[in-house]
C-alpha cells in the first residue's frame, strides 16, 4: 500500500474515483473523506434552502451540497447550503465547480466538526468570494453569521437572521430552521 506524501491537488482529486456512502473533500491538500449527514442535519439544511429561496433573485441559485473551490490548487469543500447570486450563478460553468466561494457558505455543525477547522474555513471562503460564512449549530440551537468586513452575530431562538443579499427586509427565523 502506497503513501501519500505530497499535498494533492485539485487536479489529482478530481480522478479518484467515486466513493460510495461517503463525501470526499480536499482539506489544504489533504484528502478527507466525511461521511453522509445525519437526518436532522440533513433536514437543517432542507429548511435552509426553502427558507432562503422565496426572497431570493429567481436567478439566484440556493442549494444543499454544493462544491467549490475556495482556493484553486489545493481545496474542494461542499458547502451544506450555498448562495449564488444570479450574476455569480451565470457565470459558473455548468460542468466544473465552482472556482469561488460562493456569496454565502452555510456549514450545519456535525460532531466531527472541530472549532479550527470551522475558524479556517470561514477565513478562506470570506478571502476568496464569500460576503457571509453561516455556522448553524443544532445543538444549542443558533446561527453564527460573519461578514467578510469581520462582523459576527449570533443569532438565537425568537432572532431574525437578516438577509441583506436578498433585499433590505429580507430575513429568515432561527425557530423556523430548526423546526424538523
Amino acid at each position: 500500500m502506497s503513501t501519500t506524501t505530497h499535498m494533492m491537488t485539485v487536479e489529482e482529486f478530481q480522478n479518484l474515483p467515486e466513493g460510495r456512502g461517503a463525501r470526499q473533500e480536499l482539506h489544504h491538500g489533504e484528502l478527507i473523506t466525511l461521511p453522509p449527514p445525519k437526518l436532522k442535519h440533513s433536514l437543517i439544511q432542507l429548511n435552509l434552502v426553502f427558507l432562503i429561496k422565496p426572497p431570493a433573485d429567481p436567478a439566484a441559485s440556493v442549494s444543499k451540497g454544493v462544491a467549490f473551490l475556495p482556493l484553486p490548487e489545493h481545496e474542494l469543500w461542499v458547502a451544506d447550503v450555498a448562495y449564488l447570486s444570479a450574476e455569480r450563478f451565470r457565470q459558473a460553468d455548468r460542468v466544473d465547480y465552482i472556482h469561488v466561494a460562493p456569496e454565502v457558505v452555510i456549514e450545519v455543525l456535525s460532531p466531527s466538526n472541530s472549532a479550527s477547522e470551522i475558524l479556517d474555513r470561514e477565513q478562506i471562503c470570506l478571502a476568496n468570494g464569500a460576503k457571509e460564512f453561516w455556522v448553524v449549530d443544532p445543538g444549542y440551537p443558533r446561527i453564527k453569521v460573519t461578514t467578510s468586513n469581520g462582523r459576527s452575530t449570533i443569532h438565537v431562538s425568537g432572532d431574525e437572521v437578516p438577509l441583506p443579499l436578498l433585499g433590505a427586509h429580507a430575513s429568515l427565523k432561527v425557530d423556523d430552521v430548526f423546526r424538523y
